[in-house]
This record gives C-alpha cells, structure tokens and sequence, in this order.
C-alpha cells in the first residue's frame, strides 16, 4: 500500500506571510489587470509589456472562433483550376497558405503552400494533389491557448474550423493567436498610425490607408465622396468603397468614384488596409490633390 501524498512544505518566512495577509493577491482576472495597470503606473513594466500580460490573460476566455476568418471571406483554391489561374490568385491575394477544395468549397482537401507551386514550374508533370499539405480542422470552440500549444507542437501554422454541424465555419493562423498577445503585427504595408494615413507616392499617385476618415480624404484631394445611397453615411473610405463595389474587395480591383480611381493595394481580414488613388482620365485637367 503506497503513502499518502506528502503535503509541501510551506517555505515562506513569517515576514512573507504578514506581507500576503496584509496585502493579498488578486482573486480574478479582473482585479489581476488591474494590478497590471497599477505596476505600469509605478513604472515597475511598460506600457507594451502590461499589453502583453493583458493579451495573455484575456486569450485564456477566447476560442477559435471568436478570431477567425469567416468562411465567406476565405481565399480558396480549386483542385481543378488550371496552373494560370492558381498563380493569379497567389499574387492577387498574396498569402503564404491556401486551402484547396474539390468541386465544392466544403470539401476541403488539403493545404497548397504558395512556395510548393513553384515546383510545378520545374517538373509540370507533378500532380498539384501531390504538393498538398493535410489540413488540420479544429472546433469553433477550442480554446486560443490549447490551439496554439497545437500550432507550436505540430509546427503547422493555419486549421480549418468547423461549427457544431461540421460545415466550414472559418480559418485561423498562427498570426491571428499571436496577435491577441502582442497586438497586430505589422507587414511591409503597414505604417504607424502617427506618421500619417496619404502618402505621395514616386509615380505621382497616392497610398491611402483604408481606415482614413472620408471627410479627410475629401478635404486632401478636394474632392466630395458620398455614398451614390443616399440613406448610407460611413466614416472611413475603406467602408464606403467595399459598399459601393458591393462586396469584401480584393487585392488589383478598381473603382472611380467622385473623379478619383482607387485600386487596392492590400487587405486585411476581410478588410482593406491600403488604395492605391489616382484622378481619373476624365478628371485629369481638374482640381488635383492638395497634400503637396
């Protein structure tokens, strides 16, 4: 018969103890930001180190699906496009990882690294089936903490998730857990917010953040955009050129309006992070812009 569990020895000095009854711990997550916030009043951490200790604490309450990409927003490819089409939508939508349907966009079949097609350059006989990845499904309801022990253990880095009926309800990456910890991680579109949302760019057009106020954009290149409906208002210029193309843009489309041109450059979660703008052929003799 084997011996009770030796309970452990209690280390602390009288002094500690006084010091914890005194002043006791924090008993929820709540009172334990707030300690956070009272050590970088006290300049014990900084402000990006409280941030982080806030992101670790508050990912242990979120799952998958509350940072996915919905379904309706994923970039997928069919087993059955030819080779042309595959790389178009590799440069137009710029990811690293794509997963691949057959015939309907519910059976997905693998993951195509947008690295691996390049083999197909080389050796045209490969099958594009040969270069999947097998794709990794997780429920809307695993916990962010769990899936990113997943994601450093298997070294995967992007999972399908699935509703409680197991149809598609969405992806997450390894990007999207992390960026609950330290906040969104930039890429080579991204600027600091303080350095501005227009910038000229050598070609004589402009880069223009997506989330840069409409009023703020009509006061730069004198111009006045509206929603052509009447009863719509938006804030930012992203918001109202995705309600006048009438769907979530993607990377090369267009659209003029008010006697400017704005392609997209790049997006983000469903989002468009930066246009490329530029007058209009027709309204090249006009008013131009008036940053510089």
């Amino acid at each position: 018969m084997s011996e009770p569990h030796p309970e452990r020895e209690d280390k602390r000095t009288f002094l500690q103890k006084l010091a914890e009854f005194i002043h006791p711990g924090p008993d929820s997550r709540e009172e334990l930001i707030e300690t956070l916030v009272d050590a970088q009043d006290n300049q014990v951490i900084g402000s990006e180190s409280r941030q982080m200790l806030e992101g670790v604490i508050r990912m242990a309450d979120m799952t998958a699906g509350d940072v996915m990409v919905a379904a309706p927003r994923m970039d997928l490819i069919n087993i059955e496009a030819p080779f042309d089409e595959l790389l178009h939508t590799i440069i137009e939508t710029a990811h690293s990882r794509f997963p691949v349907y057959d015939k309907d966009r519910e059976n997905i079949i693998g993951i195509l690294l947008a690295k691996d097609l390049l083999k197909l350059q080389r050796a045209p006989e490969l099958n594009i089936r040969a270069l999947l990845r097998p794709a990794v499904f997780v429920p809307e309801s695993k916990g962010l903490n769990d899936l990113l022990r997943d994601f450093r253990g298997n070294r995967n880095h992007l999972a399908i998730v699935i509703d409680e009926f197991g149809r598609t309800a969405g992806l997450i990456t390894i990007e999207d857990v992390l960026e609950q910890i330290v906040g969104e991680i930039e890429d080579e579109f991204d600027i600091a917010e303080d350095e501005g949302d227009i910038f000229a760019l050598a070609d004589k057009t402009y880069r223009v953040s997506g989330d840069t106020a409409i009023e703020r954009v009509n006061e730069a290149f004198g111009v006045t955009l509206v929603a052509s409906d009447e009863d719509q208002s938006f804030e930012t210029i992203g918001g109202l050129i995705a309600h006048e193309m009438g769907h979530v843009p993607k990377r090369g489309e267009r659209h003029a309006i008010g006697g400017l041109e704005f392609v997209v450059l790049h997006t983000k979660g469903g989002a468009v992070r930066w246009f490329k703008v530029s007058p209009t052929v027709s309204a090249g003799s006009g008013r131009g812009p008036q940053l510089f």
